[in-house]
């Protein structure tokens, strides 16, 4: 009986060793496959990062090669316009100085001959009460010394003036170099940011029309001037740049061209406005002494007006049609004037005011022929256009 016990047990100890190994064995295989999966998702991983690692590397080369020389030129370029552009500045500041100094001078001069005058009155008065003998000659020899300092004081307010005038013309020089710096700066940012970004530049704030300002009426220049500016406004434009010269080119005095570089609108658009703009305007024509009212009795600015109904007041205008209008009404007080902004172009003569919304290509062809500044020629010019194109507001402009 013992016997068949121990060989009872040995069996089971047998069986037992042998379930152990089994388990043993299963447990190492599903290590070993744990971790050849965690192997062969390493080596993927391992694959993605030096594909990740390549194209970095990649760009990084592109940036260094491309990017970086070229964006480096620009600011070395544009650096040394600035710093020419501020010379010009300091030179003027110095001519300015120089000139005030002069001009005080020659106030003291001015001063000094009028004392010298008084003075010889005094003489003169003396002279004439002392003694007649001589008189005659002793008194045309003063009056020559007279008219001689009279001539002199007359040549030194001539120059002082000039003296005004060349300082005037230093200041608006000075204004424009400002403007230009301002200018030059805001698009050396545009250039960086986008640069450091990556991103294109933005357009918005980019020089994208032109415009023209022309008046021969010197009373009517400066508001003029500020009915020009308030339409720019209104079209939401924006003056990026604008320069000023004489109608020679140079000469102070003579009626003043402007020119403005405007920004914020694309020159289609604008045509597009400026045209349903003229259209509204149009609308307000005089016909047999009435005006004329679309269908349903409504025009754009305008409110409905029914008949029978007191107390029903107009509406007012858009700001944009306000200040077109506005802008139309100055220059038809004008003997002759051109207003242009973008492709809206308005000319006024002595008999006629005219407005047109011009193509680029026919903006063109008016600028190599030079007649933005000639109303008369302008005129002539705008009168071969489309009938679509073309709006007589004489009519509408007359009292």
């Amino acid at each position: 009986m013992t016997t068949v016990i121990l060989v009872v047990m040995c069996v089971v100890v047998g069986a037992l060793e042998l379930y152990a190994g089994k388990q043993s064995r299963d447990q190492s295989n599903a290590f070993s496959r744990r971790i050849d999966e965690l192997n062969e998702q390493v080596t993927k991983q391992n694959n993605v990062l030096v594909t990740v690692g390549e194209q970095l590397t990649a760009e990084l080369s592109r940036v260094k090669q491309d990017v970086l020389p070229a964006l480096d030129d620009r600011l070395r370029r544009n650096t040394g316009q600035v710093e020419e552009l501020a010379g010009l500045v300091h030179q003027a500041d110095e001519y300015l100085r120089t000139q005030a100094s002069r001009l005080h001078e020659l106030e003291q001069q001015r001063i000094t001959l009028a004392a010298l005058r008084r003075k010889l009155s005094e003489v003169e008065t003396s002279v004439r009460s002392v003694t007649r003998v001589g008189a005659e000659a002793t008194e045309s020899k003063v009056d020559a010394a007279l008219d001689r300092l009279s001539d002199l004081e007359r040549g030194g307010e001539e120059i002082l003036a000039l003296q005004r005038t060349l300082t005037r013309t230093l200041e608006d020089v000075e204004d424009v170099v400002a403007e230009l710096l301002q200018f030059t700066e805001g698009e050396l940012d545009d250039t960086v940011t986008a640069a450091l970004t990556g991103r294109p530049r933005a357009h918005g704030d980019a020089v994208t029309a032109t415009g023209r300002l022309w008046t021969r009426d010197d009373q009517l220049d400066d508001i003029l001037g500020e009915m020009y500016e308030r339409c720019v406004r209104a079209s939401r434009l924006n003056v990026r740049f604008r320069t000023t010269e004489g109608a020679d080119g140079s000469v102070p005095g003579s009626p003043e061209r402007r020119r403005y570089f405007l920004g914020g609108q694309a020159a289609e658009d604008l045509a597009g406005t400026f045209t349903a703009l003229l259209i509204s305007t149009g609308a307000d024509l005089p016909r047999n002494g009435l005006h004329d009212t679309p269908p349903g009795g409504v025009r754009r600015g305008l409110a409905r007006v029914e008949p029978g109904v007191p107390g029903v007041k107009p509406a007012r205008p858009p700001e944009d049609e306000a200040a077109l209008k506005a802008l139309l009404r100055t220059l038809s007080e004008c003997s002759g004037a051109v207003a242009q902004i973008g492709p809206l172009m308005a000319v006024r003569t002595r008999d006629e005011l005219l407005c047109a919304v011009l193509t680029a290509a026919q903006s063109l062809e008016l600028e190599s022929d030079e007649v933005f500044w000639d109303p008369v020629a302008a005129t002539v010019r705008l009168r071969r256009l489309p009938s679509h194109q073309l709006w007589d507001l004489t009519g509408w402009a007359a009292p």
